[in-house]
């Protein structure tokens, strides 16, 4: 089942979050260090939460990775990748900045096959140098050690095959409130002016431990087959609900949102990424929902577009 809901955005009213301000002198310096590194685009890139889900999404054909392949023919090609992903969590935040990220398989009990892939995307230090020049607050660290953990190259690899498009990585600190990571999010937006692809890669609902499949068919096949127990589909359609109304503040602390919200996200790692994408929001955008399924009783696939 495919779903795809639009909106289109009345504008959002980020004044009492903390948020910087395009017109600040700190702002005007980390545009002018960024030019040195990013050339000014004529268009805006959209920026993406994607719900990432199985592991296998990233080498099987199914309604989720055929969408992800979808959305990667049909946006303009970027020029930099840079991805959040649910599975790096670090005390303070860090970026890739190596020449040659690998290919991490983080992840045990899966086919061999997948395990054997690789993602041989190129790096981008100096792009990455000049996103730690931009951000003077809070501070981000080079990293040489991660590469490209399952939440992000199961995705990219499905949506850019040919691996022709440098990748980097932004960690999650993990401790940190939800308002610290959305406005993360806010001060990253100004790369979708400058070639650079966004996308957070989580999931909204995601409890593991309440996974559970209908009798008359296989884990496997639960994988991909509609299936979702209420609490996380209430869980689901109040996070789609803020979404879709601009109404981004009560998501920033999760926990407040009832027992629904609070099953649905009994950790907050799959859930950060979606506060960095929305974080990215400029004015006025169409937002799309689209891969908005329920699977395995306690996941959801749900995915947004940002403009």
């Amino acid at each position: 089942m495919e779903r795809r809901t639009f909106v289109k955005k009345a504008g959002i009213n980020t004044l009492g979050l903390g948020l910087i301000s395009s017109t600040t002198k700190s702002s005007l310096d980390y545009l002018e260090k960024l030019s040195e590194a990013f050339d000014y685009q004529d268009s805006i890139l959209p920026s993406f939460f994607i719900g990432h889900g199985n592991p296998m999404n990233g080498i099987e054909d199914n309604v989720f990775s055929n969408e992800w392949k979808r959305l990667g023919q049909s946006v303009q090609k970027p020029k930099l990748i840079l991805c959040i992903s649910a599975h790096w969590l670090t005390k303070g935040t860090y970026i890739t900045a190596m020449d040659k990220p690998k290919t991490i398989h983080d992840f045990g009990n899966f086919p061999s096959e997948l395990s054997e892939v690789q993602y041989p995307v190129p790096g981008a230090p100096q792009q990455a140098q000049a996103i730690i020049d931009m951000i003077e607050s809070p501070t981000i660290h080079a990293d040489h050690e991660w590469g490209l953990d399952h939440g992000s190259w199961t995705v990219i690899r499905q949506m850019f095959p040919k691996a022709d498009i440098p990748v980097l990585q932004l960690s999650i600190s993990y401790h940190e409130s939800g308002a610290y990571h959305y406005e993360l999010g806010q001060k990253l937006k100004e790369l979708r002016k400058r070639g650079v692809l966004i996308i957070g890669s989580g999931n909204v609902v995601h409890n593991l431990r309440k996974v559970g499949f209908p009798k008359d068919i296989s884990a496997e096949e639960g994988m991909t087959r509609e299936y979702g127990y209420d609490w996380a589909i209430e869980a689901n359609e109040l996070v789609k609900e803020k979404i879709l109304s601009g109404d981004h503040k009560p998501l920033l602390d999760y926990t407040k949102l009832g027992e629904a919200v609070n099953l649905a996200v009994p950790t907050p790692d799959h859930y950060y990424p979606l506060l960095y994408a929305l974080g990215t929001q400029d004015g006025e955008e169409e937002i799309s929902i689209f891969n908005d399924n329920y699977v395995a009783g306690s996941l959801s696939m749900t995915s947004i577009q940002i403009g």
